[in-house]
């Protein structure tokens, strides 16, 4: 595997990752902010694109900030479970960690914030 390509414009204030450059991807909206290019066919990450990074990115008092994949609760059964196992391999999972939010004993809400990336300036 190629060490990923990060682009980032500071103008729109998005970053653009990508695992497998050129590749033709499907894309699957995690949130408002996260969008995850995916190989269907393959199983495997091609990209990802973080919106507003410097917010997500943004660490608090207490630790990273965390955001909920309420993407997922739009995809099937099949694809869902196919987003989560890419999401929790490498080359994913060195940019984002998963997590769950858990507001009720019945209840789980899968949560995800970003690993500390460092961008080259332009």
């Amino acid at each position: 595997m190629t060490k990923p390509i990060f682009n980032y414009d500071e103008m729109s204030d998005t970053l653009y990752v990508s695992f497998a450059p050129g590749e033709k991807a499907t894309g699957i909206e995690l949130n408002d902010h996260i969008l995850l290019r995916i190989n269907k066919k393959e199983r495997r990450a091609i990209g990802l694109t973080f919106l507003d990074y410097s917010l997500l990115a943004q660490r608090t008092e207490v630790g990273p900030r965390s955001f909920p994949l309420t993407g997922l609760a739009e995809l099937s059964e099949e694809l869902r479970e196919m987003v989560l196992d890419i999401l929790q391999r490498p080359p994913v999972s060195h940019l984002l960690f998963l997590s769950t939010y858990t507001p009720s004993i019945v209840e789980t809400i899968p949560i995800t914030s970003l690993q500390p990336i460092a961008i080259a300036p332009a």
